[in-house]
Order: C-alpha cells, then structure tokens, then sequence
C-alpha cells in the first residue's frame, strides 16, 4: 500500500515586492539628497559668516584710521548684523583691529574671526 501523494500548494506571487523596492530606494535617495543639501547650506552660510567677519574688521578699521567717523567696534556690530551674524568681540591694538563673530548653522553655533590694519613686521 502505498501513500497518496499530498498536492504541493502553489508558492505565492511576489505581486508587489518591486513596489517596496522602489520605496525603499526612493526613500534612500531621498534622505540623501537632503543630507547633501544641508551640507551644502552650511558650507555656504559659513563662507557667508567669513565674508562678514572681514567687512567688520575692514569697517572696525577705516573708522580707526579716521577714514569714517564713528567708534570701531559700533561700526563693526552694525555690518556684521547686516550680514545676519553677531559681534562676539572686538579689539584694537596700534593700527589694526580684529573681530569675531558668530552665528547660528543649522542648529550649530559657528565663530569666525578676521583682522584688518598694518602688517605685523618681523623684527
């Protein structure tokens, strides 16, 4: 006597299974993208933020050489909050004045500073 054969039942279709594929990469594409577009934003808004400390420094020191009226430090704070960043510090010394300022990027407190006057010489 032997033993009937059991029917093997159909595996089942893979209906669908290159939808959720193409979401999932869709969705890896996409977070990328956003990262590589947040990098780039604050890569900018630091090149940004280093343009503003030089024309601080530069307008610290035409006020300080006489050039402009005023006192170097006010002259400093209004073009570095016309850039949209703050005056953290500013100093003179001789003919030269150096500023930092700083700014908020994407959440991130950045500083950048910059000089401008007479060279240092070496002696």
């Amino acid at each position: 006597m032997s033993i009937p054969a059991r029917p093997v039942a159909p595996a089942p279709p893979d209906h669908g299974a290159g939808t959720v594929l193409i979401v999932g990469l869709v969705a890896v594409l996409l977070a990328a993208g956003l990262a590589l577009v947040g990098a780039g934003v604050a890569l900018a808004r630091g090149q940004q933020l280093s343009a503003a400390a030089d024309a601080a420094a530069l307008a610290a020191g035409d006020v300080l050489l006489g050039w402009v009226p005023g006192e170097p430090c006010a002259a400093a704070a209004r073009v570095a909050a016309a850039h949209s960043a703050r005056l953290l510090d500013c100093s003179s010394e001789g003919l030269a004045v150096t500023v930092r300022v700083g700014a908020s990027i994407l959440g991130i407190a950045v500083e950048r500073s910059a000089r401008a006057g007479a060279a240092d010489l070496a002696e």
